[in-house]
């Protein structure tokens, strides 16, 4: 894909967002699309699965800040037609400067540049550079690299698991690096040649008074190497498709509906680009006894009327093993205890507390010898509870 492509996509459109939406609505929309779309819950729906790398690729672009200002700025350039016809109208650059016009702080920019930086790659089709020698790629730049796609899968982890981290064996489908040349796409024991058309630079420059015009050099196909003999496995790609196993470490209390982020596991790239990142939407199932609120863990527990009314001593579960927990005389039905250290990891390194809410259970049948107990019980209560609730029942004075 040119660079053109790229600055040509309507990333927002992608998203169904608008330009000024924020990073949060960005965030949203990509998950509604990426839950519906998914490859798992439309096996074999190859518009889908088109649809679904549209739209991780506009995430990965619109949710990185510095991404999504150099996408704007050169949406901007383009939109305003300030490029065709070979330049600015008059054939030159406000203020006579050798670059173009909208960087940060009204600094001057080389479009290839900027692509570059956004996309990983040093040129393509439609590339403006200025010409001579100060046209050379920059340092650490391959010519027609390219940075590999993204690539989305799903985890399901148990609570516990989630609470306390742990790793996993993801497998993934898909492109991948081809392990007979390394990636190279060169046979075995062979190496790929420099293109002597364009010295490696994967473009071909006419140059045109103050800039020049850049197109890929149509000898390597803008990829700056050529492969005498290709590699039989992938046809001198460097990339087949197959399955792959990742192993991947959860954080400790990840939650439900979170996303992973593992860099540079995703596709490999081109041309010695950078692997795309592998992004894990973490599902986790709940549990029996156990929720969540925030960093603390919830649960209820029966107590009986005489533990309630007496006070008690009781044993409750937490996911490090049994803890007894005091009931003081007199708790009511619904009062939640803390207890500390017990619940999710969080940041500070410091965990949350379990939340203990007592329910008292009031028995359904009653032995002869319990119902006497409480008669007798009953027959000595003078609290009064309902004693408030009199001046309610008085009937009003006719007038």
């Amino acid at each position: 894909m040119s660079q053109r492509d790229y600055f040509e996509k309507d990333y927002y459109g992608v998203l169904g967002v608008t330009k000024d939406a924020s990073n949060a609505d960005i965030s949203k929309a990509y998950r509604k699309l990426a839950r519906k779309l998914h490859p798992d819950a439309r096996p074999g729906d190859k518009e889908s699965e088109s649809r679904f790398k549209e739209v991780s690729e506009a995430h990965s672009v619109l949710s990185n800040a510095e991404k999504r200002k150099e996408y704007d700025e050169v949406r901007e350039l383009v939109g305003s037609g300030a490029f065709r016809g070979g330049g600015f109208p008059g054939g030159g650059f406000p203020g006579g400067g050798a670059g173009f016009p909208g960087g940060a702080g009204g600094q001057a920019f080389d479009l290839g540049d900027l692509l570059g930086q956004m996309f990983g790659q040093g040129g393509g089709e439609g590339a403006w550079t200025t010409p001579g020698p100060a046209g050379r790629r920059g340092p650490g730049r391959t010519a027609g690299a390219r940075r590999g796609r993204d690539v989305e899968t799903a985890v399901t982890l148990s609570f516990a698991d989630a609470i306390a981290g742990v790793t996993v064996t993801l497998r993934v489908s898909g492109r991948a690096q081809c392990t007979t040349c390394g990636g190279s796409g060169a046979k075995p024991g062979t190496s790929p040649v420099t293109c002597s058309t364009c010295n490696g630079r994967g473009l071909v420059t006419e140059n045109q008074g103050l800039f020049g015009f850049s197109s890929p050099c149509t000898t390597c196909g803008g990829t700056g190497r050529l492969i005498p003999e290709p590699c039989q496995t992938c046809d001198g790609s460097g990339v087949v498709n197959r399955p792959r196993e990742i192993k991947a470490r959860i954080p400790a209390g990840v939650k439900d509906g979170a996303r992973v982020r593992l860099s540079g596991k995703g596709e490999p790239g081109s041309a010695g680009g950078p692997a795309g990142d592998l992004f894990v939407n973490v599902h986790v199932a709940p549990h029996e006894v156990f929720g969540r609120r925030g960093e603390h863990l919830t649960m209820r527990v029966p107590i009986t009327f005489a533990e309630a009314a007496l006070g008690a001593r009781i044993t409750v579960p937490t996911l490090d093993g049994p803890v007894t927990l005091k009931v003081p005389p007199g708790t009511e039905s619904g009062k939640t205890f803390r207890v500390k250290g017990h619940g999710a990891p969080r940041g500070n390194g410091k965990p949350g507390d379990l939340l203990v809410t007592v329910d008292v259970a009031v028995p359904k049948r009653l032995t002869k010898t319990q119902r006497k107990a409480l008669e007798d019980f009953a027959a000595m209560d003078d609290s009064g509870i309902r004693d408030h609730l009199e001046s309610a029942m008085t009937a009003p004075e006719q007038g």
